[in-house]
């Protein structure tokens, strides 16, 4: 088959990876981890163009590297050929293989914070921006120093620290090698930011079948077929995402 690929760059080095394996030919278009940012309708809006732009003539279907991401792919449209995409709740899914061994591992470890080359490399520094984001619209993705410059070093203290709020939601994190050049000191990066934040460090081994059963056209009950004329949309149950028929009219 030749398949149009449509990733979260937070895979980048996996996808590559599994696509120059792959015995099919995968055409990929990487996308900002940004996109996350934008309100849902924004993001399966954005997703969708780039679904619409895949050539049928040329494509036997389009797979997505995506989860539902809070409902970011819920509405997304097959027009004139085949959607696939994992049944996931978020990409760390795609880390583990499987929902089932992410869950497992979830379960063990509630509290946990997880780090691999993609989220260090496409970390909050190094993302495109999105200027119709919600951090943009709010101005909260400015660096401290900007924050300085604007509203004081007082308030940009506050600022900084509300904005940390999320951390303690946390008490570990686990760092997945997924066995791409591990020798970059991420682990190590990861293990001495959990130590700054009092948190636990974990380091576990990956696994990358749920990508390479993407891209290799292997499409079992880990994934979503939907087919022309039907789009994406929330099970609220084990499947995480289901079919359904668009609407005439």
């Amino acid at each position: 088959m030749r398949l149009k690929l449509i990733a979260c760059e937070v895979v980048y080095r996996e996808v590559c990876l599994c696509v120059a394996q792959s015995r099919n030919i995968v055409d990929v278009d990487f996308v900002s981890q940004g996109l996350h940012d934008l309100k849902n309708q924004d993001m399966c809006r954005r997703l969708q163009e780039r679904v619409d732009a895949a050539d049928p003539a040329k494509y036997q279907a389009v797979a997505l590297a995506y989860a539902l991401c809070n409902n970011g792919v819920v509405g997304l449209t097959a027009r004139s050929i085949p959607l696939v995409l994992p049944k996931a709740h978020d990409c760390i899914t795609f880390f583990f293989g499987s929902r089932r061994a992410y869950q497992s591992y979830f379960d063990e470890h509630p509290g946990t914070y997880y780090r691999t080359t993609g989220w260090t490399e496409r970390d909050s520094v190094n993302l495109e921006p999105m200027k119709d984001g919600v951090m943009h619209q709010l101005g909260l993705d400015r660096t401290y120093h900007e924050y300085v410059e604007k509203y004081g070093e007082d308030n940009a203290r506050y600022i900084m620290q509300v904005m940390g709020g999320w951390e303690r939601n946390y008490k570990q994190c686990t760092y997945i090698d997924m066995g791409i050049r591990e020798d970059l000191g991420y682990d190590a990066a990861a293990r001495d930011d959990a130590a700054q934040k009092g948190w636990s460090f974990d380091r576990i081994r990956g696994d990358l079948s749920l990508i390479r059963r993407l891209v290799d056209g292997e499409w079992d009950d880990d994934f979503l077929v939907v087919p022309p004329g039907h789009r994406v949309a929330a099970s609220n149950d084990e499947g995480v995402l289901r079919v359904e028929p668009v609407p005439l009219g």
